[in-house]
């Protein structure tokens, strides 16, 4: 798991079948101190209704993501776990 801050969302017209109805985030990982940025920002799935400025946990488990997308080929790494409470 790791922690991060939504910065934005993401759009695309063509993309994988198992995307297809999901909500898109921009997603800046952070640092142990939970405000330094830690690498460059990643994609991420988001079905809890997560928006820009939220800080969010964030899981790279790709057996998850292809249990919940329902897709054993899906290119999807990433997705929101819970958004946290300041």
């Amino acid at each position: 798991m790791q922690l991060g801050q939504v910065v934005g969302n993401a759009t695309s017209t063509v993309k994988h079948a198992s995307m297809n109805g999901q909500k898109l985030l921009v997603v800046q990982l952070t640092g142990p101190d939970g405000r330094s940025p830690d690498g460059e920002p990643v994609l991420a799935i988001d079905s809890l209704g997560a928006g820009q400025g939220d800080r969010v946990i964030l899981s790279s488990d790709g057996r998850y993501v292809r249990d919940v997308l329902k897709s054993n080929t899906t290119p999807v790494r990433w997705c929101v776990l819970g958004v946290r409470d300041e």
